[in-house]
């Protein structure tokens, strides 16, 4: 009788071949990723997981190149063709095995610069399958240099029928897909990056349309692959939702960014609500920093600032609230004075799909002198782009919580509230805020023009505008507004977290069905 102990051959075989996959059969590759400052594919895919709970597909495909290579040579140097993909669970500790089900793909920088293999784009139209007819929100570490031309073993002219990335793109509004880039990203390896709802990218990375041999290639010129699209440039630009130092922080940044899609937590703390009475300065034109009163209205430690050097007078955030996970937006007064610009709105429209999407309620803090308006800020094709926040706002089917902290005036106001100070579920001011169809100065010289006009003394001039000003700001309070009811109430800035809190209770109902795509800008 065979002796249990003794495998059998064929799984002698077996795990001989299983251990040419591992990073131990490949030291020299290994040591040159770790001497350069990077972690192995697999070293990422173990550390975003839950221990134990990664299952492989296609672990023992290999570079397709049995016409230019031996075979022994590319199971050795070539293992999973670069692709490394399965389903695995992350945070299973916070919300059970059911809701933390994901699929994780990762490009193995190690496998032939982690380029696109005949054989991983097929591994990833099988996955994509899956990732949609099981519902797996999904993380793919995307490093690499673009398509492979060097495979040989099928027929292929143009390869434009493969079918990775129209598979990619449709699961856009199906689940939530968090891309983290390290190093050079290219080409087709940059489209992956680029079609996710989230890119979470190390300081070091380079991500770009085409890498250098495209580049020079097209006739212009020599590029280093560090200078093709470094984080100096695709951080400011809003390329990049979150920079981080290295793959250590990107993987724990991308644990807690897929949690927001994974569901409630069960405990929290609760920073003091006392601070927020006066975290707003009580004169109109100071600038103040928003986010404190973001991570105070929060769960201490759940805010995650997405795309922050982008459009900077618009704030967007992921945060959780007595453990729900929310979307922020809000108005950073230190940068044009908090009005909408063009690019603030595709910031803002982008972000509120994202969380309709995937049933995510916002919280709108509305410090808003209205859009940027001018010659040069309709040059940036201001009257289509600002008009895109109001279209994302008034279609949301995410209750929506607009909180006026200190001005609200204008179509840019109306914006951050969804298009009307009542479509939000509720719209509450703080008490030194104050409402109006313009700024309120501007409304006094535009409505007093004639009578300013025929006032020939400047400095009686300007005093007879502070005057109207004082009477408008009077008329424009939140209280007055409230008494007309043109808001549902002013609050006391201590009451803001839980008037939200209850207010998401009472409007929590069935998620809204998903498949609405997300704009990638």
């Amino acid at each position: 009788m065979p002796d249990p102990a003794e495998p059998r051959a064929d799984l002698a075989e077996l795990r001989r071949r299983r251990a040419l996959t591992e990073d131990a059969a490949r030291p020299d590759a290994v040591d040159r990723r770790h001497a350069a400052g990077g972690r192995t594919a697999r070293e990422n895919v173990e550390d975003v997981v839950d221990p134990g709970s990664f299952v492989e597909y296609g672990r023992f495909a290999i570079a397709p190149q049995r016409f230019r290579r031996d075979v022994d040579d590319l199971i050795a140097r070539t293992p999973a063709d670069g692709l490394i993909a399965g389903t695995a669970r992350i945070n299973g500790d916070l919300f059970g095995d059911e809701r933390s089900a994901c699929a994780v793909l990762s490009y193995d920088y190690t496998v032939l610069a982690g380029t696109q293999g005949a054989l991983g784009h097929r591994k990833k139209d099988r996955l994509f399958e899956l990732i949609d007819r099981m519902r797996l929100p999904t993380v793919f570490f995307a490093e690499g240099g673009g398509g492979r031309p060097g495979d040989t073993d099928y027929p292929v002219v143009s390869a434009l029928d493969t079918r990775a990335f129209a598979l990619w793109a449709r699961l856009s509004g199906v689940v939530p897909r968090i891309a983290v880039v390290k190093g050079r990203c290219f080409a087709g390896n940059a489209v992956i990056a680029g079609a996710s709802d989230l890119i979470v990218a190390t300081r070091d990375a380079s991500l770009g349309m085409g890498g250098p041999a495209m580049i020079a290639g097209g006739g212009l010129g020599d590029v280093h692959p560090d200078d093709v699209g470094p984080m100096s440039v695709q951080e400011p630009n809003g390329n990049v939702d979150v920079v981080v130092a290295d793959e250590a922080e990107a993987v724990a940044v991308t644990r807690r960014l897929l949690g927001y899609f994974q569901g409630s937590t069960a405990t929290w703390t609760e920073p003091d609500q006392s601070t927020l009475r006066t975290a707003v300065p009580e004169r109109e034109r100071r600038a103040y920093d928003v986010a404190p009163i973001i991570e105070t209205l929060a769960d201490e430690g759940s805010v995650t600032l997405l795309r922050p050097r982008f459009a900077r007078e618009m704030v967007t955030a992921l945060a959780r609230i007595e453990g729900r996970a929310v979307g922020v937006i809000a108005n950073d007064t230190r940068f044009t004075a908090g009005a909408i610009t063009a690019a603030a709105s595709d910031k803002a429209a982008r972000f509120l799909r994202l969380c309709d999407a995937f049933g995510l309620p916002v919280v709108s803090l509305i410090d808003c002198p209205g859009y940027m308006v001018g010659p040069a800020a309709e040059a940036e094709s201001l009257v289509r782009r600002a008009s895109r926040m109001l279209l994302a706002g008034a279609t949301i089917r995410v209750p929506l919580i607009a909180v006026v902290l200190r001005r609200g005036y204008g179509l840019g106001a109306q914006a951050m509230a969804g298009g009307s100070l009542h479509e939000p579920v509720l719209t509450v001011a703080w008490p030194g805020a104050h409402l109006g169809p313009m700024g309120l100065e501007g409304a006094v010289r535009l409505g007093l023009r004639k009578e300013l006009d025929a006032i020939a003394d400047e400095d009686e001039r300007e005093e007879r505008v502070r005057q109207a000003t004082a009477a408008a700001q009077e008329n424009a309070k939140a209280l007055n507004a409230a008494m007309l009811f043109e808001i549902d109430d002013v609050i006391d800035p201590a009451e803001t977290r839980s008037v939200i809190a209850a207010t998401l209770g009472a409007a929590a109902g069935p998620k809204p069905s998903r498949g609405r795509f997300i704009d990638t800008w």
